[in-house]
């Protein structure tokens, strides 16, 4: 059993929590991710680690609430347990000094590129950090991303806060400024990390992209997660998360996104009725 000693409302269904798992968060680097169960009736959600204080033996996990699951964690308050917590699973970020890096966050994506800035920057590099949401009370992590970012661009599609328009703009402006570029590293729905890929390509930057969202047993048993990198089929899960995007099938990855809507929206749907 795992007790949530801190809960927060972000913005709208959007929480964050924080666990106590002491043994888990003394491992936990940066691009690990935990499956949470919160009852044994429980569905197994993968959560990326959105921080880790090992002194307290807590980790904090941010996430959606998009499906039945996710809503039924967003009930549980201070002095709850989820029922089981595993991990941490997944490839760690690779952290080296890599000169400048710009990091690319589009709404809850801010949550697990939130470590990644922050040991990017302890280990040397200059970090620009660009974050986007669909408007300003969607905006998540502004604050914990500036402290650790020496750029911080905000971008609304409604224009509500910061620029108006995508995080890829802002990138097209830092390329546009002159800026050496060393990597990029994108997190946030898929459709926005290819349209990062799409742009790092053509300015030959390597570019690294996170995968979680497409995770669903967490440990390469349901092949559920199966993309293709390079030609080659990788498990999301344990060959990932995090992959060079230039080598990503962003179209087959979209597809296989879309397996489970029809069952999603049926198990939604029945827990809605019923509370």
């Amino acid at each position: 059993m795992y007790e949530i000693i801190e809960k927060k409302e972000l913005a709208p269904q959007i929480k964050l929590m924080v666990i106590k798992a002491p043994e888990v968060a003394a491992k936990t680097l940066p691009g690990n991710f935990v499956i949470v169960i919160k009852d044994e009736k429980g569905e197994r959600i993968p959560l990326t680690v959105a921080d880790t204080n090992i002194e307290n033996g807590t980790l904090t996990i941010i996430f959606q609430e998009v499906g039945k699951s996710t809503f039924d964690f967003g009930k549980l308050n201070v002095g709850d347990f989820f029922r089981d917590l595993v991990g941490p699973l997944g490839k760690p970020s690779e952290i080296e000094n890599y000169g400048t890096v710009v990091c690319v966050a589009g709404g809850v994506g801010a949550a697990p590129i939130y470590p990644i800035v922050k040991a990017l920057k302890k280990e040397g590099n200059k970090v620009i950090t660009i974050l986007g949401a669909r408007s300003k009370e969607l905006l998540i992590l502004e604050n914990e991303l500036g402290e650790y970012s020496d750029e911080l661009h905000i971008t609304t599609d409604d224009g509500s806060y910061g620029r108006k328009g995508f995080v890829c703009d802002a990138l097209e402006d830092l390329i546009n400024r002159g800026i050496n570029i060393n990597r990029v590293i994108s997190i946030g729905p898929t459709i926005m990390m290819k349209a990062v890929v799409d742009i790092t390509k053509r300015e030959n930057i390597d570019t690294i992209v996170s995968l979680n969202s497409i995770m669903v047993d967490g440990t390469g048993m349901c092949g559920a997660c199966r993309v293709e990198v390079g030609g080659e089929t990788k498990f999301t899960c344990v060959d990932g998360p995090e992959f060079d995007g230039h080598q990503v099938d962003f179209d087959m990855l979209m597809k296989r996104l879309k397996m489970y809507v029809p069952q999603e929206e049926e198990a939604l749907k029945h827990y809605q009725r019923k509370n």
